[in-house]
């Protein structure tokens, strides 16, 4: 999850377009439709077996390892802290941790919701003071880190089972072809944005429309914002791409062996590499804005690569469910206590804000 900011207001308040209630409402229900299909039908379908199995194996994982699944859930998404804080001086762990859980559980509850956590990151970020430069400078760099860390991740699968001599699947090595030419456009595009104020304007309008954050008049944009912040965002980089670097591999890293204690919990028995690779394809399919944080297609394209590998049909699809509750629906009710915690925190003062926007 990344946070970006709402354009610091320089004259009368503006108007925030919207799209029109109609399209929005028809996204939303294709969205959740689609996802609620590829999940009652598509799963079952593509893991070959059913959910009444599934049920069954579920019902045999004890409330112990819930417990312990929960706890690597908190310390993974403690880790992407440092990747927030790395990106945005003088934004503590805490105040990451309730950035990151609002945001995500707006994300994980809407079709394309990333423009809506977007929104609240940064209208939460604003009550604490931050500046719009700071904020948006974050949105833009964790935002890429994102990004590579996702599709570097099946890279590192082929890699792993090349060097195991397992055959790999044609669609794994097209995933990794994908990532690769994924990867190198974000970097290029990342490139053109920090070295170039014509490139920044570019990509800054891009996101303008992406999370609708385009005002009337003559207010300041991401636009702005980003053809403004070139310097600071190649700064950011400079000093911080190690400890975001880091953090993105303990969040990563601690998912993963959530993953793997997830499928040894269903009797998901396959090489560590084989399981990696399976990761990796669902941690890909996450970018996937069709559905609510890629849900339903994340899941039926992880426990087909299982099945596809030997694994047994009931227990790949039930490992893979086990996984996304824990890590998709159980960020809902942490948004929750994220807002609760955001709504008694010590906010900045009027004048506290209007100094950061100066």
């Amino acid at each position: 999850m990344t946070a970006a900011t709402e354009p610091a207001d320089h004259g009368p308040a503006p108007a925030t377009q919207r799209t029109s209630p109609f399209v929005r409402g028809l996204q939303v229900t294709l969205g959740l439709g689609l996802a609620v299909a590829m999940l009652w039908w598509g799963l079952p379908h593509f893991a070959k077996t059913s959910w009444s199995e599934v049920w069954h194996v579920l019902r045999t994982v004890p409330t112990w390892k819930a417990a312990l699944f929960m706890g690597l859930v908190v310390a993974g998404l403690y880790c992407y802290t440092f990747v927030m804080t790395g990106a945005m001086q003088g934004l503590s762990h805490l105040r990451a941790l309730i950035l990151n859980v609002c945001g995500s559980s707006v994300s994980n509850l809407l079709p394309g919701g990333g423009a809506v956590g977007l929104a609240a990151t940064y209208s939460i970020a604003k009550s604490w003071g931050f500046s719009a430069a700071s904020v948006t400078t974050m949105a833009v760099v964790t935002g890429v880190w994102n990004v590579l860390a996702r599709v570097a991740l099946p890279i590192i699968a082929v890699l792993g089972l090349a060097w195991g001599a397992t055959d790999l699947p044609a669609a794994m090595r097209e995933a990794a072809w994908a990532a690769v030419l994924s990867g190198t456009a974000v970097i290029v595009l990342f490139a053109v944005a920090i070295g170039t104020d014509r490139g920044a304007r570019q990509l800054g309008r891009g996101i303008d429309r992406l999370i609708r954050l385009v005002r009337r008049g003559h207010g300041s944009t991401v636009e702005d914002g980003l053809s403004g912040l070139r310097a600071r965002t190649a700064a950011t980089v400079r000093t911080g791409w190690l400890q975001m670097t880091l953090g993105m591999v303990g969040f990563f890293g601690l998912y993963y062996v959530l993953f793997l204690l997830c499928t040894e919990t269903t009797g998901i028995e396959l090489p560590f590499g084989q399981l990696f690779a399976a990761y990796a394809i669902g941690r890909l399919l996450t970018a996937v804005g069709v559905t609510p944080g890629g849900l339903g297609v994340t899941e039926t394209g992880t426990a087909a690569a299982l099945v596809a590998w030997g694994a047994d049909p009931a227990a790949s699809m039930a490992g893979v469910v086990l996984f996304s509750i824990f890590t998709h629906f159980m960020e809902i009710p942490l948004g929750a206590l994220g807002w609760v915690a955001w709504s008694v925190m010590p906010k900045a003062s009027a004048d506290e804000r209007a100094a950061t926007d100066a």
